[in-house]
């Protein structure tokens, strides 16, 4: 049986690829509402391209938290690969004690910087606070925060069926349990 917070953190996953999957969906039909008022009504909507571009940040910050517990995320692994497995461990907690630094920097300064923009608003969608469009950044840096935590303390998730769920039946090994 897995942890609680293991499990809690699948939840967590589930609803980040959920939110990240239903804001590029949107994007990819308001985009083309946009398009085609301006080029084939020849109105051009004002909605769009704030709404989209809000949508981006949702699926930017909020999917690089599930591309991180899915160990997807972009690396750079020539150095490291070539060194030797104690050196490798070493080099894995410091990104991860790096990747920590950076989303509580981002949680604290993104928190302010939606806390101070929150009384104005967008000239386009005047109904919308400003400090709403950036919630995106606090709150995907807080779930990276939660899966860094979890990498830390109980190693990588990324061979979780949960995760691995395309690649059909997938069975957990003991040597990567828990291993980091």
């Amino acid at each position: 049986m897995d942890p609680l917070y293991i499990r809690s953190m699948d939840r967590f996953y589930l609803a980040s690829i959920w939110l990240a999957g239903v804001a590029i969906f949107l994007m990819s039909l308001i985009i083309p509402w946009g398009v085609f008022t301006r080029y084939v009504l020849g109105t051009g909507s004002q909605w769009p391209e704030p709404i989209a571009i809000l949508l981006m940040m949702v699926f930017t910050f909020i999917g690089a938290a599930a591309a991180y517990r899915a160990n997807a995320h972009i690396a750079v692994t020539m150095l490291t690969d070539v060194l030797p497995p104690s050196l490798q461990k070493l080099a894995a907690r410091v990104v991860d004690l790096l990747m920590l630094l950076a989303s509580v920097f981002v949680t604290f300064y993104g928190t302010r910087l939606c806390l101070e923009t929150m009384g104005q608003s967008l000239a386009e969608l005047p109904w919308l606070p400003v400090g709403v469009t950036y919630a995106a950044l606090p709150i995907g840096s807080t779930v990276t925060i939660l899966f860094v935590l979890e990498r830390m303390l109980y190693g990588t998730q990324n061979h979780r069926p949960l995760v691995r769920f395309e690649e059909g039946d997938v069975t957990e090994s003991p040597t990567t349990v828990g291993a980091r």
